[in-house]
């Protein structure tokens, strides 16, 4: 029987180790996601500030960003530089990061 207890607790804690690194796993693929919805958003922002596409800066940011999951909670633009704050809900935690994209200075 001593056996089977130790097979037992090696058994569950591989489950455990296993389940805490799905979910570390799956919160930097959440993280990356998210800042690929800023990334994008800011620069379709910033497109749309300078012609070069059609569109309200804001609305195409918030357009991008939602092909990501993300909502946009700010965006703000100066004259052509954008900078959009985007978010994403994880579970019970809400996931937030911004970007600016924009001519080079």
């Amino acid at each position: 029987m001593p056996g089977t207890m130790a097979v037992t607790g090696i058994v569950a804690a591989a489950a455990l180790l296993t389940s805490g690194l799905a979910m570390a796993g799956a919160a930097a693929v959440a993280g990356q996601r998210l800042a690929s919805a800023a990334d994008a958003g800011a620069l379709a922002a910033a497109d749309a500030a300078s012609g070069a596409v059609p569109g309200i800066p804001c609305a195409r940011a918030a357009e991008v960003a939602g092909t990501f999951g993300a909502v946009v909670d700010a965006c703000d633009l100066d004259e052509l530089v954008a900078t959009i704050t985007v978010s994403l809900q994880l579970g019970p935690v809400t996931a937030r990061t911004s970007a600016r994209a924009g001519p080079p200075p």
